[in-house]
This record gives C-alpha cells, structure tokens and sequence, in this order.
C-alpha cells in the first residue's frame, strides 16, 4: 500500500503541477454551477430541496473529463520511455496501475468535495434528502472510478495521449448512451441485457438513493477488468523481446 500512496502522490502532484488539475477543477465547476444554479433544469426551476440538478449534469460532464486526465497516465509514460524507468524500480505492475488509479480518483473526488457548498446551501433552502445527496455522490464516484479504469487501459495500449482520449471515450459512449438506445429498441433478455449494461439505468437508482448490491457489482465488475487489463498490457509490454 505504501509504494501505491507513494505513485498516487507522484501522479497527483504531476496533475497539479501541469495544471490540468486546476483546469479540470475549474471547468467542472463552472459548468456544474451554472446548470445547477442559473440554467435549464435548475433548482430554483425545479423548485425542490434536491441535487438532481447536480448530479445530472456531473454525470456528463464527468464523462467528457475523465478521458482528459486518463489520457497521459501510461500512454505519455510509454512515448518518453519513462515507464520502463520506473519499472525497474522495486513495484510491481499491479502498483503502477493502482498508483495511478488511485491518483485519478482523487482528483475527481477532491472536485466533488468542492461542490459541497451546494448540498449545504440546499439544505438550508428547504428540507432535503440526506441519503439521496449520499447516494448521488456515491453513484458519481462509483461511475468516475469505472470510466478512470477504462481510460486507464486506453492509455496502456497507446503511446499517443490523443488516441488514447478518443478511444476511452469511444469504449465509454457505449455505457454511457447506445446501451441505454439500444435497451429501448429491445425487448426480453436482449434489451434486459443491453440495460443492465447501461451506466444509466445504475446510476439513476443510486442518486435516487437506492443502493442495490446488483448497482454496486456493476460498477466494481468492469473496474475490475479495466484495472486487470491495464495490468495485462503493462506486464506484455514490459517483456524483453
């Protein structure tokens, strides 16, 4: 654990020094501030004591941004040559991976906390439902964790952080709209499973304060296989030829 707090920090401190974490803290906020605040759908519109709002809106707009921070984790390492450095340095593969997981993570659960301001300001405007602002901030941190460990595993199969965005996004669209489509132009088992695949149909239930154990294996299931997969392409390229 000690050498993985040791790479998280590494990857953490890398994010703020490029300033791409203050850029992506700033944006996230912007645009789910306004949409929450001031436009569409927002609190005042929907005149409720809730952060449906929010976590609508984060829920797209965390979507598009976890690609960008993905995107460096191993595919910039691969171009430079620096991953092999810090190979043969005593962590294992698992550690890199977990390392840099966890780095992300912690990013998008940092700009998460920034927005608690909104929950306490809600609630001081009308009685609110606790668990369900839980709930929803545990569905958005479940689901930024999934789409961390997918674009992880983009990032390892390229050398080149443009490909690796597009194809995290490319693999993400899939959960996160043409299951949802295509469970609608469906009916029995297929459109069941094209549902159940769909991020949507998890998430929703969560911010609506429901957390189901079949939710919760969803979301830690394909986080499983990102991080296994990144593992996988990590060990290949790292065997002498």
């Amino acid at each position: 654990m000690k050498k993985i707090w040791i790479i998280a920090k590494r990857e953490l401190n890398t994010f703020f020094d490029s300033l791409m974490a203050y850029i992506m803290i700033i944006a996230f906020l912007g645009f789910s501030g306004f949409f929450t605040w001031l436009y569409g759908a927002d609190i005042f519109f929907v005149g409720q004591a809730s952060l449906q709002s929010f976590f609508s809106i984060a829920y797209w707009t965390l979507f598009f941004f976890i690609p960008a921070l993905t995107m460096r984790l191993l595919a910039e390492e691969n171009r430079s040559g620096t991953i092999e450095l810090l190979l043969t340095k005593p962590v294992t593969h698992w550690q890199v991976v977990l390392g840099k997981f966890t780095a992300t993570l912690l990013l998008i659960v940092i700009a998460l906390a920034l927005t608690i301001p909104y929950y306490i300001t809600v609630a001081n405007l009308g009685d609110i439902d606790h668990g369900a602002v839980i709930s929803g901030y545990i569905g958005l941190i479940l689901m930024s964790a999934m789409y961390i460990s997918i674009g992880l595993f983009t990032s390892s199969i390229s050398n080149n952080q443009i490909v690796g965005f597009l194809l995290a996004l490319f693999i993400g669209m899939f959960f996160h709209i043409i299951f949802d489509v295509l469970a609608n132009n469906f009916t029995g088992l297929i459109g069941q499973t094209f549902d159940f695949l769909s991020v949507s149909t998890h998430f929703e239930s969560i911010s609506r304060g429901v957390i189901d154990s079949k939710d919760i294996i969803y979301f830690l299931s394909i986080i499983f296989i990102g991080l296994v997969s990144s593992e996988a392409v990590l060990s290949k390229s790292s065997l002498p030829e």
